[in-house]
């Protein structure tokens, strides 16, 4: 149950952002993480894309 409340907390220390609102990425603004972001969701991209491709097999 601590875990549910843990995250719980961690829900409202997000600021809030419409839904409709558009995030754009900027390299030149980004930092380590940003850059560490990019990379695991190329490569969950790619990884889904070999999925699809495969699955029509």
């Amino acid at each position: 149950m601590a875990n549910n409340q843990n995250r719980d907390r961690s829900k409202r220390d997000l600021p809030e952002v419409p839904e409709n609102e558009k995030v754009e990425y900027a390299e030149e603004l980004a930092d380590a993480e940003d850059r560490q972001a990019q990379a695991r969701a190329k490569e969950a991209e790619q990884r889904q894309q070999n999925r699809v491709n495969t699955d029509h097999i």
